[in-house]
């Protein structure tokens, strides 16, 4: 007692008074105020709505399906230019209700001036971006990302931000990678918890003996949330049949995008809409990584079409167990080399071809020309089947004979008489005349001169060139030719009825 008084009194002397017990107390009733305020704050809190996502990539890589998925919209409508969608987005545990802002940039390189408009100085700090690329043309894979990436570099490097700024979201990164956990299961249930959640942010800030980033982690550092998205990946049991694609060719592709996105400090995910992989679990991971909400999924690297690495997981000493099934190819190989594309042929597009309508009054004037063309075709087929110009033959056969104008209208023309190769009918009639002379020179005194002395009518010439002998003997000629007749004639009319 004596030690203690003595204690009390040189303190009194120094002006200092007791406050060890009102301490304690005070420090009690401290945290006890801070916890409390805490929780206050945090139930006070909602989800902040100037959070936003940024969509990039070539064109056909499922950008627009891959957000309609999200949004759990079943007949996604493709726009041009720069898109703008939104996602609803929930927290359970606050029962709170926002709006996640997403812009899907066209990949057409002339819209790139619209890049300004979904990431700028004011968004910078809260958009997450997302580059998609496809399954179907893994020959591009190199040329698109690197193609994206030199574009998103050149707008950061355009946007006039203060140099504090930058490097503030740039360290943000490396701690993140430097603090990433996988999720235990001990604190499944607690880690939606707000409480829980300040908690694990703030004793990041406590923790002073943080790891080094492993070798070629974040070596282009832009400071925003990066998501690497391989979209249809169901189309690899088409890269097997017909490309011949095999195991270590995924492997291959593999082990160089996450190498890839090691370098960026970039998230990976395969999904497939078609057959639903891995979109619920991207869409919680977004919401992991703007919001903060719980993800308790870890990687999953087992099937080679759900690939799933949150960022900070993955490392070189990882990406190197897929070394062990590549054996036609080496890691360090040129990408193109071992996966090149195939050579051209006629692709197959999904999408029908836009049918250009034709103006209604250039279709009926069309028409009207035709109708015209096929009318002038049929007249000049009826005025053919009955044209005069016929050949030889076709005349011969239908046409009528009629006399030579030269010749004598009572001259009987011989039915045997055809138009290839044979006299003309008047020749043929001259010689019957002859063959009548020769018989009459036999009975009648003019003896063998008489059949040399008598010619041969031509009829080329016309009458022209006749002497008065040789018209007596056509005279003569004429009435033999009667008497015959007529004696013909008779025979018939007197003859019995059974020679008849």
């Amino acid at each position: 007692m004596i030690l203690d008084q003595n204690m009390e009194n040189s303190t009194q002397i120094n002006g200092l008074t007791p406050t060890k017990k009102k301490d304690n107390g005070d420090t009690k009733e401290n945290l006890w105020s801070e916890i409390l305020g805490e929780v206050q704050k945090q139930g006070t809190a909602k989800l902040p709505s100037n959070k936003s996502v940024l969509v990039i990539g070539d064109n056909s890589s499922g950008k627009t399906s891959l957000i309609a998925k999200l949004q759990g919209v079943e007949d996604p409508k493709k726009g041009s230019g720069l898109e703008y969608a939104y996602i609803d987005v929930r927290d359970e545990y606050r029962d709170d209700l926002t709006r996640l802002g997403v812009w899907i940039l066209d990949g057409d390189p002339g819209h790139l001036n619209l890049l300004k408009f979904a990431l700028n100085e004011k968004n910078y700090a809260h958009t997450l971006i997302i580059l998609a690329i496809s399954m179907t043309t893994p020959w591009s894979w190199q040329e698109q990302l690197e193609h994206w990436m030199k574009v998103l570099g050149d707008h950061l490097e355009s946007l006039k931000l203060s140099p504090e700024e930058r490097q503030e979201q740039k360290q943000r990164l490396v701690t993140l990678w430097q603090t990433y956990c996988e999720t235990g299961h001990d604190d499944l249930d607690q880690s939606g918890s707000p409480m829980k959640r300040s908690n694990r942010l703030s004793s990041v800030d406590d923790d002073l003996d943080l790891m080094p980033l492993s070798d070629g982690c974040l070596t282009a550092n832009y400071g925003l949330d990066l998501v690497v998205v391989i979209t249809k990946t169901d189309y690899m049991v088409s890269l097997e049949k017909e490309f011949d694609y095999r195991e270590e060719h995924f492997d291959f592709m593999q082990q160089w995008i996450r190498r890839f996105c090691l370098q960026f400090g970039a998230s990976l995910f395969y999904t497939s809409v078609k057959e639903d992989k891995n979109c619920d679990l991207l869409y919680k991971y977004l919401t992991h990584r703007i919001y903060d909400l719980p993800f308790r999924t870890p990687a999953l690297v087992v099937e080679k079409d759900a690939v799933l690495i949150p960022a900070g997981w993955d490392n070189q000493k990882k990406i190197s167990i897929l070394y062990e099934n590549m054996h036609s190819c080496k890691p360090d190989d040129w990408y193109n080399d071992i996966i090149a594309q195939p050579p051209s042929r006629k692709t197959v597009s999904n999408r029908e071809n836009e049918v250009q309508t034709e103006d209604e009054q250039s279709f009926l004037a069309r028409q009207l020309q035709m109708l015209q063309q096929n009318q002038q075709g049929q007249g000049q087929q009826q005025t053919r089947s009955v044209s005069p110009m016929r050949t030889p033959q076709s005349a011969g056969k239908t046409s009528p004979r009629t006399p030579s104008s030269g010749g004598s209208p009572n001259k009987k023309i011989d039915p045997k008489i055809t138009a290839t190769g044979t006299p003309s009918g008047e020749g043929v009639l001259a010689n019957f005349f002859n063959s009548l002379l020769h018989k009459k020179s036999g009975t009648t005194p003019g003896g063998p001169n008489s059949l040399t002395s008598t010619p041969i009518l031509n009829r080329s010439n016309g009458t022209d060139g006749i002497t008065p002998d040789r018209m007596s003997m056509r005279t003569d000629a004429a009435a033999e030719l009667d008497r015959l007749s007529k004696s013909v004639k008779k025979d018939l009319d007197f003859a019995p009825p059974s020679e008849c």
